[in-house]
């Protein structure tokens, strides 16, 4: 399937941040079309294709809608528009089985003040199987882009739940007003100790 990418192309970089957004805008309406291209190729019940295009629809909304209003610098741009890219890959792949992350009660997109950030996961599998922690790359469990230094630490193990609800921390010490963090969590599927499968859930922060 279509996989988010970063979007680092020097030649469509503006020294304007205005300018610069107003590219990414553009940018992520037109990949959209490339995900729904894949949920064409799914060939996949009706009402999943319709979940999996509003996943998308949704993703591109929110998203432009910060770009619009959130970054002001070049680099909280590409921030902001990579986690874009990420939740129209993740909308692409669908949801097999249930996964939150949230920050403040709040999925997706949130505001937060500098310092400690609670996070907390939460994940159902489904009949048979359990639910751990993946890792997003093969040696990082966790993706993080951000405008300023950001990890996440707290309840991280291999050990597998019949129904997770983890509490971690989103460190970013150096953080201020104006800073935006994405990360991605990944949760697994297990069988018999086997993954049968694995999705990630990317959410985003303000620094307000």
């Amino acid at each position: 399937m279509a996989m988010p990418m970063d979007y680092s192309d020097d030649s469509q970089r503006t020294d304007s941040v205005h300018d610069y957004k107003r590219t990414c805008i553009d940018f992520i309406h037109d990949i959209s079309g490339d995900y729904k291209a894949w949920v064409d190729y799914y060939k996949l019940p009706p009402e999943e294709d319709a979940r999996r295009r509003l996943g998308i629809d949704a993703a591109v909304e929110r998203s432009c809608a910060w770009l619009a209003k959130v970054p002001q610098t070049i680099k909280a741009v590409d921030v902001v528009m990579n986690d874009g890219i990420q939740k129209m890959a993740e909308a692409t792949a669908g949801r097999p089985f249930p996964i939150g992350v949230f920050v403040n009660d709040t999925a997706g997109y949130a505001s937060a003040k500098p310092g400690a950030i609670p996070v907390r996961v939460r994940a159902t599998p489904r009949e048979g199987r359990r639910a751990s922690l993946g890792y997003h790359f093969q040696q990082d469990r966790f993706r993080v882009e951000s405008t300023c230094p950001a990890s996440i630490s707290g309840d991280i193990s291999d050990t597998d739940y019949g129904q997770m609800d983890l509490r971690l921390e989103l460190r970013a010490p150096g953080a201020a007003p104006g800073d935006v963090i994405s990360f991605t969590i990944t949760v697994c599927e297990t069988q018999d100790g086997a993954e049968t499968d694995r999705r990630g859930l990317t959410t985003i922060i303000h620094i307000v």
